[in-house]
């Protein structure tokens, strides 16, 4: 079974991805996420992928988890000025391959054989353009990049059921400080 270290945003964006792959995968969860604002949403988001994980974990699954410093200030630095661009424009790109270049460059050192990320199970992200990043940066590591839309075959709508049976918070927006007005009123 390859190893694989999986980037998740959250625990939502997480269950139906870790069920898909936990048949094909020795999975350990690299939770890298600088961009969630503000920090006490970046914890209960944390918290609660490792509550999620416990309960997995707890059913006799073994998915392990690294949890990473939060430094919001490499997010910021990488968005500096696309502030004002809209949600899922050139400042999400930014954003996602800031993140899938920290989980490719760790999938790297530590001797994992792929990565992938949970990202695309949002219907809120672009699947193609993730992947697109995935690969590109699978090309700059010499790891493996796992092309995904978690998404499909009702796998958003799976991921709310077992939100819903686990008892899973849900957040109301993607993280960053720039898609809090968006995602809540929208």
């Amino acid at each position: 079974m390859k190893k694989m270290l999986l980037h998740t945003c959250c625990a939502p964006c997480s269950t139906t991805t870790i069920e898909r792959l936990s048949k094909d995968y020795d999975l350990t969860i690299l939770y890298y996420n600088p961009n969630i604002y503000p920090e006490e949403e970046y914890l209960k988001r944390k918290n609660e992928q490792i509550r999620y994980l416990g309960i997995l974990n707890s059913r006799g699954q073994n998915i392990k988890m690294i949890d990473c410093d939060y430094n919001q200030n490499e997010f910021f630095d990488a968005a500096k000025g696309l502030e004002d661009e809209p949600e899922g424009g050139k400042r999400c790109a930014v954003c996602f391959a800031l993140r899938l270049d920290f989980v490719a460059k760790k999938a790297k050192e530590l001797g994992y054989d792929i990565f992938a990320t949970s990202l695309t199970i949002s219907p809120h992200k672009n699947a193609k353009l993730i992947n697109e990043i995935g690969m590109n940066i699978s090309k700059k590591y010499g790891v493996e990049y796992l092309v995904s839309d978690f998404k499909e075959q009702d796998g958003y709508k799976r991921s709310i059921e077992i939100c819903k049976e686990n008892c899973i918070y849900r957040q109301r927006y993607c993280g960053c400080k720039y898609s809090i007005w968006f995602e809540t009123e929208h």
